[in-house]
């Protein structure tokens, strides 16, 4: 399975008991409830799904634009 920017919106969104257009890109996911017990999970079975990207992204980040652009730029071309 490939992780998108949209699944991780939706799995983000199932988390904080949100529907996935409730959750935008620019915000801050912290805010809308998204703690770090919840972020390790989703990276946990974004990993699961195939995602190859360091924790630290996650991490140093609060927003999923953040997250998506950095994955972006870690992906092969």
């Amino acid at each position: 399975m490939t992780v998108t920017l949209e699944k991780m919106r939706a799995d983000i969104a199932r988390l904080i008991d949100l529907e996935p257009e409730e959750v935008g890109n620019d915000d801050h996911l912290p805010d809308l409830g998204l703690d770090s017990l919840r972020l390790m999970q989703l990276v946990t079975a974004w990993e699961q799904a195939g995602l190859k990207a360091d924790f630290a992204v996650f991490a140093e980040s609060a927003t999923l634009g953040e997250w998506w652009d950095a994955i972006q730029a870690q992906a092969p071309r």
